[in-house]
Order: C-alpha cells, then sequence, then structure tokens
C-alpha cells in the first residue's frame, strides 16, 4: 500500500493486468453477486432525476424492481446500491443479442440520454473505493468471473491502473491520475 494525498492505494492495481472480456465472462458482475453495485451518497438524487430517462431502456423486470424498491436501495453493510432483480443480477441490467449483460444507464448515456455514465462504482471496476474518516482506500477486487480479464490484461500487457484511467481521473481528478501514474513507474522499475 501506498498514500497518495488522502488515499491509500493497493499496489495491486499496479501489479495486476486486466481488461474486461465480455465476450468470455458475459457480464457476469452485474448478474452474480448477493449484494448491487455500491452508490455513493452523491449519486443517489442523480439515480432518481435520471431515471425516467433511462427506463425506456430497461427489462420490464428491471423496471418493476425500482418502481417498488427505489431507484437506489440501502443494503445489508448500510450503503446506498443497486437494486436488484431476483436477488441477483442488477435491476439496471439489460442483455444484447448475444446475451451478454450490458448496463441500461450507460446505454442511455451512450446514445446521448443522459450525460451521466453510470455509478462510479461500476465504471472503476475492479477497482473499489472505500470511504474513512480521514483516508479513502483504492483496492482491488479480485473475483473469479474475472479470470478471463486478467489474461486478456496479461496477453495486453494493461494493468489495472490503465485498464480504470477514465474512472479514476473521474472520480479522483487528473493531477491525482498523474501522481499514481509516477508510483507506478517507479514502482514496476523496481
Amino acid at each position: 500500500m501506498f498514500q497518495l494525498g488522502k488515499t491509500i492505494v493497493s499496489e495491486e492495481i499496479i501489479e495486476n493486468d486486466f481488461v474486461c472480456n465480455l465476450s468470455a465472462c458475459k457480464g457476469a458482475c452485474c448478474v452474480d453477486g448477493n449484494a448491487g453495485a455500491p452508490v455513493a451518497d452523491d449519486e443517489t438524487e442523480i439515480m432518481v432525476d435520471i431515471y425516467e430517462k433511462v427506463k425506456p431502456f430497461l427489462r420490464p423486470e428491471g423496471v418493476k424492481v425500482i418502481e417498488e424498491e427505489g431507484a437506489f436501495v440501502k443494503g445489508d453493510d448500510g450503503e446506498w446500491e443497486t437494486p436488484l432483480v431476483n436477488g441477483s443480477e442488477c435491476a439496471y441490467v439489460i442483455f444484447d443479442e448475444k446475451n451478454t449483460a450490458k448496463c441500461g444507464i450507460e446505454e442511455a448515456y451512450n446514445q446521448g440520454k443522459i450525460d451521466w455514465k453510470k455509478p462510479v462504482s461500476c465504471h472503476l471496476y475492479p477497482v473499489r473505493v472505500r470511504e474513512y474518516t480521514q483516508l479513502t482506500a483504492v483496492n482491488y477486487h479480485k473475483w473469479q468471473i474475472c479470470d478471463p480479464a486478467c489474461a486478456l490484461g496479461d496477453e495486453l500487457q494493461v494493468p489495472i491502473y490503465r485498464f480504470v484511467k477514465e474512472a479514476l481521473v473521474r472520480k479522483f481528478g487528473q493531477e491525482w491520475y498523474d501522481d499514481l501514474a509516477k508510483v507506478a513507474e517507479e514502482h514496476l522499475t523496481r
């Protein structure tokens, strides 16, 4: 671990490679699991505000859950998260013609209907951020369903921090990311 400003960053995001391989995993991270995607406090209002524009992109079962439970829910850990369909898949999940899970919010964004891509936790994945009183922890969440992404990242030699660059800049800013890149270069040449 190393400190960058008010963040503590795991060396794993520098040392491990990762590139999402949707053709292999079919977007399993949006379907498997027992909790929704984390939603930051400052994203809750956005989730409510964009819902009507996102709704046409969603599956009926996702719409039903959102309209019954809300655009976001309180998870077992007391944090905000996306609601789930059948206790498994994110209510915002849609499927393409190859049955690959994708994000309905991101699809609305890609089609110019909204100007917000998706919750930053989804954008950052496999990086997970945890806010503490004094510091923010930035860690790698290793999950077996992402083994194909690790293999593809290794083949293409793309470290996690580069794969999620846009999301890290979105979360922490360009200056923070530039500092991270410098630390990564120094760390990898040791």
